[in-house]
């Protein structure tokens, strides 16, 4: 009889939860709705990502991005060409906005492989503590020892140069942050009630951590995934300057800046654009996690 109390009252617990989540989903919308920073930084994000998704509709990648035209090599920002052309006569508007769905997909992939990894063993320490948490833990502080664009290098330089090894590179060196972020989350839900409600039922540890407490840590999390897209982006575009990121003739930004420092005195052009899409880009990411931060946290609403 006792048993079936139990898990009644359990129940019960749990559908009360459901019901509060939903009404905080209401009021984290309307917060971030308020915020004129984090709207510019989603607008600027939407664009950038259906540009990325149509890229192939929008222009011939054969003609018009990677197509070579010497006789229009260099020309300055024009009508025709609103960026200019770079030393082959490869249109730099168009190759610019080819060049998102680079940087955007890697920066979100490395960032997703980070945030499974992170994730995982972030809870694993906070809810289970011990052995597990100094074990994990003290590797974490050596991987975050290292800084990580020296890990990515050494990493790329490993494993050779191509999109799939940078994107690994760069969600390794992101591990550290959701490691700590996630520890700390769990470590204040894995003694509430509906935690403890769940273990009186029965219910696996496993099955409670993946369904249960990992949701209910999700926004520092989610934050943390769009400041770290950014990070990432940046990474990207670092290492394909360095000739590490994805291989030529790709027009991923950071490849852009690359074969246009040479022409830095000249033609500044070829440096200046793709570097204030990545300017953009980073500063819409980073506008839309300060958004979320203030919106998920109950102590900056205001």
């Amino acid at each position: 009889m006792s048993r079936k109390k139990e898990t009644r009252g359990s129940e019960e617990l749990l559908v009360s939860r459901k019901y509060v989540r939903q009404s905080q989903l209401r009021i984290i919308l309307h917060n971030l709705r308020k915020n004129k920073g984090a709207m510019i930084g989603l607008a600027i994000i939407t664009i950038l990502v259906l540009v990325s998704c149509f890229a192939d509709v929008l222009f011939d990648y054969d003609t018009e991005i990677a197509g070579l035209d010497i006789s229009q090599k260099l020309i300055r920002p024009c009508k025709e060409h609103l960026f200019g052309t770079d030393d082959l006569g490869r249109d730099i508007f168009k190759r610019v906005l080819y060049g998102a769905r680079y940087s955007l997909g890697v920066g979100f992939a490395a960032t997703m492989i980070g945030m499974a990894i992170g994730v995982v063993l972030g809870a694993i320490a906070g809810y289970y503590c011990g052995i597990a948490e100094d074990i994990i833990m003290r590797l974490n502080d050596v991987l975050s020892a290292v800084p990580s664009i020296l890990m990515g290098i050494v990493i790329v330089s490993a494993l050779g140069a191509s999109t799939f090894n940078l994107m690994l590179a760069i969600g390794i060196t992101s591990v550290p942050q959701f490691v700590r972020i996630t520890r700390a989350a769990v470590l204040s839900v894995r003694n509430q009630e509906y935690v403890e409600a769940l273990k009186a039922t029965g219910m696996s540890e496993a099955r409670i951590i993946a369904f249960h407490v990992i949701p209910n840590c999700l926004s520092p999390i989610i934050v943390q995934i769009t400041l770290r897209i950014a990070s990432a982006i940046i990474a990207t575009s670092s290492l394909s300057f360095l000739g590490l990121g994805v291989p030529v003739p790709a027009p991923e930004w950071g490849s852009m800046l690359n074969l246009g420092r040479s022409y830095v005195r000249t033609a500044s052009y070829l440096t200046i654009f793709p570097g204030i899409a990545i300017l953009i880009t980073v500063l819409a990411f980073n506008l839309l996690g300060d958004g979320l931060r203030d919106a998920l946290d109950p102590k900056l609403r205001k």
